[in-house]
């Protein structure tokens, strides 16, 4: 006799076991035909879900109207069109061999091993999709038929899929008692996969569905193992979602910061230099170097001292502060020294042998550092340090470096080298919140300049469950307490989430999301017990005893890599003035006016302005087009009446007209006033009248700026 406690609190009591469909069925017809599956006791499940005990029981319906989509929804729904796309491309492809397909972020995947000189391409997206589109038609039920664990592995030898053997045994290595297949129909008449579920009731419950990309992948991971084909597709409950994420997938395409930054020459990212490793070019790094200048003013402004670190340290240095070998994954190898080196082959050393000596600590070498912190905390030690000093603290635009598979890495966005606008605090209890506040408050200066509005903010605690966390326990519940604190300030929601902690201590995570909807995360402030600890660091307070200062852990930006590559793609390239690499362009109407416009040109440059002068012999309006796909902010076009009256005759990025003539020095000086104070645009003080018609923000950028 199962208790059902529904979300509302609510209760309904039932004589026998029942599945989760007959709860939704008992709870209303509407409920019971709308249903996709369920949680129970926070697990997520099929409507086939048998509940023999009490339980909490949440039912997952679609969504009404133009409500958003629930995670679990979209997940159920996706993870039952993976199965229909492995049906459609077995259907296509007989001899193709599946290896797993699960939901990810907008959408999901499959890996398939495809036969030698068989290969998929966009070409057969629509093969693909037309097999699908029959099988979600056709609105079979997706059956489930659980197998003892012998008889399973029985039936999958019988079969030969290495990589259905593989996932079997991974799953019983997990705790898997039996192994279960979804059949999209009538069990041994139709197809099935391997697969521990859960999926919606029928194919006809997916909606609609579209093969998306194609791309290589390795089984595992693993570059050295098995080459595999990896389609994405994506699905959603109805074609009207579906046509609104392909707009928004447009969208993004006009704003993808590889083609932008290729575009407007911001940055290369060149196979001789080494993939994930970005070359910042002239543009570029004035972004870069105008990005750092402004946060560089607000460190000076809070009472911070800049540092410079090598880019490498021993690897004695990185085992202390935990680094190594928590990171080792993702490190590029240690570097040996090369007498150390010679010794070690003369003696027959193995590469077996070298890396457990590295791991044993029995033989030193340098790393390529992963994190500035450990140098930071060095620097403080370097000294004797008393309760008056503190807080001291250390900024740094520090360049780190990780070693990420190749098939991660995406454009500026996920790359191997990058420069953090590191910081770390080192201060009393009692200054700890002060400090907080102060990292938070930069954040939100960041954020508000640059107009991002859209962000969530996430408090990153430990796993109590995960071996990952290094530390007493009771240093874990300040810092998490104090995390907590600082987050209420904000004065805006936020969520907690364990298991995101990084593993030295807690964190409060910027989440923001691009034109896409991916999520990435910026800005991050991070509470530090551990690290003080391991390196035994100390002040003397006003007792004249030993203490232990608190570490506070601080990267606005981020990386700044990622922050510009979101910021492309934020603007569509549109940067504001202050930023633009470009922020003026001259243009004489003909050789008549070029020595005005020579003129025009100069005192920009005097006035600090990063401006050009275009006096070529294409015609005025090739090189007025040409100006606007550069996104430059402002256009300056002088003809001989200008030269006369000593004016210029504007034209602003997105209103595609003369905005009329202003005195020179008037357009300098409001000029000047935009760049110094980062917000109000020059049309605003010389044509409020036209700044109607301008973009002012960066939805109506897209619009107004040509596309990539």
């Amino acid at each position: 006799m199962p208790t059902i406690t529904l979300p509302d609190g609510s209760q309904r009591i039932f004589d026998a076991p029942i599945t989760t469909g007959g709860v939704a069925a008992d709870i209303g017809a509407g409920l019971a035909k709308a249903a996709l599956g369920a949680r129970v006791d926070g697990i997520l499940v099929g409507l086939d879900h048998l509940i023999d005990s009490d339980a909490e029981v949440a039912i997952i319906t679609p969504p009404r109207g133009k409500d958003p989509c629930s995670d679990d929804a979209l997940w159920l729904i996706r993870h039952s069109a993976a199965h229909v796309m492995a049906e459609a491309v077995q259907a296509v492809y007989p001899d193709a061999m599946l290896v797993y397909g699960p939901p990810v972020e907008n959408g999901f995947y499959y890996d398939i091993a495809l036969p030698e000189g068989v290969s998929i391409s966009s070409d057969d997206f629509e093969r693909i999709e037309s097999h699908m589109n029959e099988i979600i038609k056709a609105d079979r039920p997706f059956t489930r038929c659980d197998m003892d664990l012998s008889s399973g592995m029985e039936r999958l030898q019988g079969e030969g899929s290495k990589y259905k053997i593989d996932n079997a045994e991974r799953a019983i290595d997990g705790g898997a008692e039996t192994l279960s297949w979804y059949t999209t129909g009538t069990p041994g008449e139709n197809w099935d996969d391997l697969c521990g579920g859960p999926h919606v009731s029928s194919t006809g419950r997916i909606g609609a569905a579209k093969v998306m990309t194609v791309a290589a992948s390795y089984w595992h991971g693993d570059a050295n193992s098995d080459h595999l084909t990896r389609l994405y597709g994506t699905a959603f409950p109805d074609k009207k979602r579906l046509a609104s994420h392909l707009e928004q997938l447009e969208e993004a395409r006009k704003r993808d910061h590889r083609v932008i930054g290729r575009k407007l020459g911001l940055f290369k990212i060149d196979d001789m230099v080494g993939q994930g490793l970005v070359l910042w070019t002239p543009a570029g790094a004035i972004v870069r170097q105008e990005l750092q200048d402004f946060i560089s003013a607000e460190l000076t402004r809070q009472g911070y001292q800049q540092v410079f670190t090598p880019h490498i340290g021993k690897l004695e240095l990185f085992r202390t502060s935990g680094h190594f070998p928590y990171y080792q994954d993702s490190q590029y190898p240690p570097i040996v020294d090369p007498d150390a080196m010679s010794m070690l082959i003369e003696e027959g050393c193995t590469c077996a042998d070298l890396s457990n000596k590295l791991q044993e600590g029995d033989l030193d070498g340098y790393l390529l550092k992963s994190m500035n912190c450990p140098m930071h905390i060095r620097i403080y030690s370097s000294e004797p340090r008393s309760y008056r000093d503190l807080p001291v603290r250390l900024a740094e635009f520090g360049t780190v470096y990780r070693y990420e598979q190749s098939g991660e890495l995406g454009g500026m966005l996920r790359v191997r080298g990058f420069t953090q606008d590191d910081a770390h605090i080192f201060c009393t209890e009692t200054q700890l919140q002060d400090e907080m506040s102060g990292c938070l408050e930069l954040v939100q200066i960041i954020f508000q300049t640059l107009g991002i509005e859209s962000f969530d903010i996430r408090v990153g605690l430990r796993d109590p469950d995960s071996a990952k966390y290094v530390g007493d326990p009771s240093n874990w519940d300040r810092a998490e307490v104090a995390c907590k604190a600082a987050a209420d300030t904000l004065g805006t929601p936020w969520k907690a989430e364990a298991g995101e902690a990084a593993f030295y201590g807690p964190k409060i995570d910027f989440i923001v999301k691009d034109a896409i909807g991916r999520s990435w995360q910026l800005g991050t402030v991070q509470v530090d017990y551990n690290l003080p600890e391991r390196f035994d660091l100390s002040y003397v307070g006003s007792d004249n005893t030993a203490h232990r200062p608190i570490m506070i852990h601080r990267a606005p930006f981020g990386s700044m890599e990622r922050f510009i590559g979101f910021l492309i793609e934020h603007f569509a390239g549109a940067f504001p003035t202050w930023l633009a690499p470009e922020q003026v362009r001259v243009l004489p109407v003909s050789e008549k006016s070029a020595e005005y416009a020579r003129t025009v040109h100069a005192a920009l440059i005097e006035s600090g302005r990063r401006t050009t002068l275009d006096d070529s012999n294409e015609r005025l309006q090739s090189r007025i087009r040409i100006a606007a796909e550069r996104r430059i902010p402002y256009l300056l076009i002088v003809g001989p009446r200008d030269a006369e009256a000593g004016t210029v005759s504007v034209r602003a990025r997105g209103i595609e007209r003369d905005l009329g003539a202003t005195p020179l020095s008037d357009f300098i000086e409001a000029l000047n006033a935009e760049v110094s104070g980062r917000q109000d645009r020059v049309i605003k003080q010389l044509f409020p009248s036209a700044d109607q018609d301008h973009d002012s923000g960066t939805e109506a950028a897209s619009e107004s700026v040509p596309g990539p």
